[in-house]
């Protein structure tokens, strides 16, 4: 039986496509900047509409992505890359230890367009996990099961909480009761605002990795403290086990134990009166050995 024998420039071409498609690959970085190029902007006007905060949305924005920096090989794996940034930057825009910074006690300046104004009051009158799934469904689009899968609830919590965010917003203002008005109105939200981005995608990756380090100095440090507090513990620590002495109790029959009395002024008086009388008495007798 005959073999063909394969072309000899078969392999080549092989090697040059796989070559080729090696070098259109990114790199972990470049991978990163496109897609902070791609969902950055847009993350910043979402985070501001949960917020009402300029500043704040650019931070939660900004910490987003170098945690997704920090745990890229997870990130660069997943079917949505960018929902999961969304949904870093949407929890640390909604955390409530931001009403504690001093910075946020004060309220910021409203938008200009009175119409933008009413609506952003409204959304940030609604509960924070109202308004997230809200701008979760009409803002950004995505469907119910992502909504409720992205805000930790069953899909007909999220669709009472969407009924129950679109019926406050309906009541308050009757023009925006049709859902592609209220849709629309949510995209051009915040739209004329000047919303600062975060800096360059190189310097949050260099941000995320300053704060990688000092997380690992600072768990380095305090488990070397853990380790130095164990080491002088069981250095010091008793190693073996010491009754306690109970306490000294009076036993009835014993005569306490006491030591000489001073001597009174009579005593006194004897002593010398004897010490006087011994030194003018008769010579000492001494017995003679015969």
């Amino acid at each position: 039986m005959t073999q063909t024998a394969a072309p000899a420039d078969a392999g080549t071409e092989a090697e040059a496509e796989t070559e080729a498609g090696t070098d259109d690959a990114l790199t972990p970085a470049q991978a990163f900047d496109a897609l902070y190029a791609y969902a950055a902007p847009a993350l910043v006007r979402q985070a501001y509409l949960l917020t009402g905060r300029r500043e704040l949305a650019r931070e939660s924005v900004e910490r987003a992505f170098q945690l997704a920096w920090q745990r890229w090989p997870e990130v660069a794996v997943d079917r949505d890359p960018a929902g999961w940034v969304r949904a870093a930057a949407y929890e640390y825009a909604m955390s409530p230890w931001h009403r504690l910074r001093l910075r946020h006690r004060t309220p910021e300046s409203p938008p200009v367009a009175l119409d933008d104004r009413r609506l952003l009051s409204i959304l940030l009158s609604l509960p924070p996990v109202y308004r997230r799934t809200l701008l979760l469904y009409d803002g950004v689009g995505i469907g119910l099961p992502e909504t409720a899968a992205e805000t930790e609830a069953s899909t007909p919590a999220a669709a009472n909480r969407l009924l129950y965010a679109r019926a406050t917003v309906a009541r308050r203002l009757p023009e925006l009761a049709e859902k592609e008005e209220l849709r629309r109105r949510l995209a051009e939200l915040g739209g004329t605002e000047r919303l600062r981005t975060a800096p360059k995608p190189v310097v949050v990756r260099s941000g995320s990795e300053r704060r990688a380090r000092r997380w690992t100095r600072a768990a380095i440090a305090f488990t070397v403290l853990i380790i130095g507090s164990t080491a002088f513990t069981l250095h010091t620590a008793p190693d073996h086990y010491e009754a306690p002495q109970a306490p000294a109790t009076k036993v009835p029959g014993v005569p306490p134990r006491s030591g000489p009395a001073p001597l009174s002024a009579r005593d006194l008086e004897l002593r010398a009166k004897l010490r006087g009388m011994f030194g003018e008495g008769p010579e000492r007798l001494l017995p003679q050995l015969r």
